[in-house]
């Protein structure tokens, strides 16, 4: 059987370390058998502190780390790491136990643990987009992507933010096991087989400073004009670039061609107009540039599942 092995790193996020073990633990064939052997560690004895009041006590030492055919590092807040880009002694003596062809994934800010071990040096990788610029000051020589929900190089995958590590761990169970086995696990987790787009969609409107050879300004302009006729052509001429110039720029910058990104912006604004304003269907989708009361429904039900109304009610109880 694959042996998993957490490796819980204080002070661990405790969100985080729960998601290997709750999705591969709930992993089985046809016939109901396990798919995998979960353990969780840590490198010294003892309760591991997380960044949630709480304790945890794992049930196994370091040891456990050379057997695993998997080991996975949940985000934490382990100061050698995020802070001098470092690793104290038992920390790197626990890595170091790890067996040569082991696959080794983190989720959030675990990935600063494997870039602190040097485990992500020219490799591409991807980490909460709200320490991207810290990670890139202390690992240069990592390619950090964090416009992507998670990074598969083979024997090493990194995830971004906190659930984005579901969506890494339904990925490896899928490239493992196949469609029917993720399935199963995302059915019994009550969470989506396969999420799309990337954690740019999360970012709160955030976007890099703007300069000649970027799409940044024309990215804010387009937030403000929402509700407005928005093609790559008008994309393209207000960041004075040919249209063919501007989508390659944009997909860079982004991750999404330019009308996805545009559509997610809008059914963005609609659902902020949904949560605190008690306008009509119609008019949510005039103002945030989906048309129609229509289309509007159409888009929300695919990628929230409810419709506008029972959107509302949840949000404002109303």
């Amino acid at each position: 059987m694959h042996r998993v092995t957490v490796l819980l790193v204080a002070p661990v996020v405790g969100f985080d370390a729960t998601i290997a073990p709750t999705l591969f633990g709930s992993a089985a064939d046809a016939g109901g058998a396990p798919l995998y052997e979960v353990t969780i560690c840590a490198a010294t004895a003892g309760a591991v502190p997380t960044t949630s009041g709480y304790s945890m006590l794992p049930g196994a030492g370091p040891q456990a780390l050379a057997t695993a055919d998997t080991v996975v590092i949940p985000g934490t807040r382990y100061p050698p790491a995020r802070t001098n880009g470092t690793l104290g002694p038992e920390v790197r003596a626990a890595l170091a136990m790890v067996r040569p062809g082991a696959r080794l994934v983190s989720i959030c800010t675990g990935a600063f643990v494997l870039a602190a071990a040097g485990l992500l040096d020219d490799r591409p990788a991807t980490t909460h987009w709200q320490f991207a610029d810290t990670f890139r000051a202390l690992f240069p020589s990592v390619r950090l992507d964090e416009n992507v929900l998670f990074v598969d190089d083979g024997d090493v995958l990194t995830s971004a933010g906190l659930a984005a590590g579901i969506d890494l761990c339904l990925h490896i169970i899928r490239s493992d096991h196949g469609a029917q086995a993720v399935n199963e696990v995302a059915r019994h987790c009550v969470v989506p087989p396969w999420r799309e787009g990337g954690q740019a969609q999360f970012i709160d409107r955030q976007v890099p400073a703007a300069d000649d050879a970027s799409t940044a300004a024309t990215r804010e302009w387009a937030l403000a004009h929402l509700d407005e006729h928005l093609t790559v052509q008008v994309l393209a001429r207000h960041a004075h670039m040919s249209a063919r110039t501007f989508n390659r720029r944009f997909r860079t910058e982004t991750g999404e061609a330019p009308g996805h990104w545009i559509r997610n912006r809008r059914l963005d604004r609609a659902r902020e107009l949904l949560e605190s304003q008690q306008l009509s269907v119609d008019e949510v989708a005039r103002r945030s540039g989906l048309g129609t009361g229509g289309n509007l429904r159409h888009h929300l039900r695919r990628d929230v599942g409810m419709s506008p109304t029972g959107y509302r009610k949840v949000y404002q109880g109303v």
